[in-house]
């Protein structure tokens, strides 16, 4: 049985009420700043262990589904994120901090233990690069779906990047697409993480395709 406060869907420290306020706030705080759209939000399985694969063009991508993904939800951050008040929060709802470039297995057997207790887990594959573009999905979010037997849920934003050389936008058209969740490939070895790795990569960049159509006919 769980302690009193402590929640096996979120990481060890966590304050399951703080997240649940802060998921609350998210919710509803980009509605102002955005014309947001949520398409497909029924598709988020409501239990179970799921890994959440998402593209990246800007910072709000991350606070934005954490709010609107309609579930308890534990973030691989990077590190950076983790000063001054920030430092404070992350942990306390719930978010852990990723090394860029360094081999830190401390999240993702943080990650594995949500997983493997019906949580859910979000990654940005494409790390920080930006564009928002799905080019080389890494392997972690994959070797997290196969170790636990999670589904794999893809998930697009659009609209949360400022165009390069435009000036400051009035509420902005933003689109949220939930794509629907996918088991990844059950081989063995390095030759079935780099298949479940491609099916990763083309769920999400598929997915890209699909919002950009939709947005060209708004």
């Amino acid at each position: 049985m769980a302690e009193q406060g402590v929640s096996a869907d979120l990481p060890p420290g966590a304050v399951p009420w703080l997240h649940d306020v802060a998921r609350w706030i998210g919710t509803w705080c980009f509605r102002l700043p955005f014309r947001l759209r949520v398409h497909g939000r029924d598709r988020v399985p409501a239990d179970g262990p799921v890994v959440l694969v998402a593209n990246h063009s800007s910072f709000v991508d991350g606070p934005l589904l954490f709010g609107v993904i309609g579930r308890r939800s534990v973030f691989l951050v990077k590190q950076e994120m983790f000063h001054g008040a920030l430092g404070w929060v992350l942990p306390r709802i719930g978010q852990l901090p990723v090394r860029r470039g360094q081999a830190d297995r401390a999240p993702l057997m943080a990650a594995l233990r949500v997983l493997r207790a019906g949580g859910l887990v979000s990654v940005f594959p494409e790390g920080t690069r930006g564009v928002g573009d799905v080019a080389d999905a890494q392997h972690g979010s994959a070797w997290l779906a196969r170790s636990t037997g999670a589904r794999v849920l893809p998930v697009v934003c659009r609209g949360t990047r400022r165009p390069g050389g435009s000036g400051r936008r009035w509420r902005p058209l933003v689109d949220v697409l939930v794509g629907e969740p996918f088991e990844v490939s059950a081989g063995s070895g390095r030759a079935g993480l780099a298949a479940a790795t491609e099916q990763v990569r083309s769920g999400l960049a598929t997915l890209v395709t699909e919002v950009d159509l939709l947005r060209s006919r708004a």
